[in-house]
């Protein structure tokens, strides 16, 4: 019996990987050429899989990139929310907005945002996977804290939440995302600081 538990852990493991070695050759090939240009044999060659094994993990183009939408938000997620917020609000929000912007201003990951929203249009449930797997649970988390941590006391905890991460978002479209540095720059220390004051100050 553990013999047979082995073994099926093994084949799961091996599946996982491979998924992923698909998923991160998948990811320059969307980025390059867009997803309508994205071919599953230039996919295929990139992850350096056959079409055949491609196509038995991902039956067409539309599987593999709403797969990738998933991937990639929750790792973004997990990175940056792998441990609930506990400690004074000060610090806590000072170093979650830190990571947030540190993990979410990497060039390839604003690229895929990009794209994201340019394919919005026509698959605004890939818009809505990427915000479910994303921003909902971030917001979920962050509520949670502003309703439990005693020195708190906000009028609506979610919004609060939201407010908060939406500020951060706000910061990466016009900086980065928009390529806003040049026209409207800001020092993203001196936002972070405002910003927790503003927040902090609405709690009294």
């Amino acid at each position: 019996m553990k013999k047979l538990h082995r073994s099926e852990h093994s084949y799961h493991q091996r599946f996982a990987d491979k998924a992923k070695q698909i998923l991160h050759g998948a990811l320059p090939e969307f980025l390059r050429h867009g997803y309508t240009r994205t071919s599953m044999d230039k996919v295929a060659r990139s992850a350096g899989v056959s079409k055949q094994t491609l196509y038995s993990y991902y039956s067409d183009k539309d599987g593999l990139f709403t797969a990738l939408v998933q991937q990639i938000a929750t790792d973004k997620f997990q990175l940056v929310w792998s441990q609930s917020p506990q400690g004074e609000p000060q610090q806590v929000l000072k170093q979650l907005a830190q990571r947030i912007l540190t993990e979410i201003e990497d060039e390839e990951y604003l690229n895929f945002v990009r794209l994201i929203v340019a394919e919005s249009g026509n698959r605004p449930d890939l818009s809505q996977l990427f915000l479910s797997n994303l921003c909902k649970p971030a917001t979920e988390i962050l509520t949670q804290y502003f309703q439990t941590h005693p020195t708190l006391n906000f009028s609506d905890p979610e919004a609060t939440a939201r407010i908060f991460i939406g500020s951060l978002i706000y910061l990466m479209l016009t900086q980065e995302v928009l390529h806003g540095k040049a026209i409207m720059p800001m020092e993203s220390d001196r936002y972070i600081d405002n910003l927790i004051e503003l927040i902090l100050k609405s709690s009294q």
